[in-house]
Parts: C-alpha cells; structure tokens; sequence
C-alpha cells in the first residue's frame, strides 16, 4: 500500500508541476494575446473613422477641413486620409494575421481547459476517488493537448512506475 501512496504522490507532484507551467503560460500570454485584440479594435476603428468625414460629408467636409488648416487644395485632406486610412487597415490586417496564424485564443482556451482538468485530477487522487493508474491514463489525455506549455525548470521527470524521488 505504501507503494501505491508513493506513485499517488509522485502523479500529485507531475500534475501541480504541469499546472504551474499551465498557469505561467497563461500569466505570460494572457495579456498580450488581450493587448493584441485591444489594438486590432483600435486599428480598425481608426480605419473607420478616417474614412467617415469623406463618406458623410463628401466635398463640403473635405473643403471645412481644407480651410481649418489653411491647406492650398482640399486634395490634400483626401489624400492624408486615405493614406492614414490605408495605414491603420494594413496594421490591422497584420496584426489579425498574426493573431490567426498563431492560434493565440485557441491555445489560450485549450490551456484553461486542461489547467482545470488537471486541477480536477488532483483533487480526485487527493481523495482517493481515482485509482492511480486511472489517474496515469487521465494524465496524459489532458497533457497531450497542451504540447506547446513548456514545463517548468525543476520538473518531475522520472516514468511512472519508476522508483518516487525522496
């Protein structure tokens, strides 16, 4: 029995070791993935607005803007707002680009799931509701879907089924 507490404990070990990797994968990503969206929102916006004055007012706006800056031509205010237009847009279509090809919220999502499914893990195994071998098996089906959370520096690297560290 002393050697089934041993594995338990050693499991117990492995899972809050993948969770704290979980959970500093999350800490590092969540932001930026959050700050990434808030500036394609920006972007866009910008996007909009730059061409709005042009859309609504037509010549009457391009020529009110003309003559607030003392500007020779009302071509310039066209031309500085489709170019400002056409900036924006371009940052935006990058950095959305960006964001798909790296699947960013999807692995955001994928890591939150298996942080509670190993959390659930634990606690079936801290109270003896799960057999360990069961609990090997339910190990490995939630960390398979996280292959691209580094462990940890320090992580509990021996098999199963091989002597528990001490």
């Amino acid at each position: 029995m002393a050697d089934d507490t041993d594995l338990r404990r050693d499991l117990l070990r492995r899972i809050e070791t993948r969770r704290a990797g979980v959970q500093a994968f999350l800490r590092a990503n969540r932001p930026r993935t959050r700050r990434r969206a808030t500036v394609i929102i920006v972007l866009s916006s910008l996007a909009a607005l730059f061409t709005a004055g042009p859309a609504v007012g037509g010549e009457t706006f391009a020529e009110g803007v003309q003559k607030g800056l003392g500007l020779a031509s009302d071509s310039y205010v066209w031309r500085t707002l489709c170019l400002l237009a056409l900036l924006v847009s371009i940052g935006s279509a990058v950095l959305t680009n960006i964001s798909k090809s790296q699947d960013d919220v999807a692995r955001l999502s994928t890591a939150e799931a298996a942080n509670a499914e190993l959390e659930g893990l634990s606690s079936l195994l801290e109270y003896g509701q799960l057999s360990v071998p069961d609990g090997v098996k339910l190990y490995q089906q939630y960390t398979v879907k996280i292959p691209f959370v580094d462990e940890l520096p320090g992580a509990v690297s021996a098999g199963y089924g091989s002597p528990p560290r001490t």
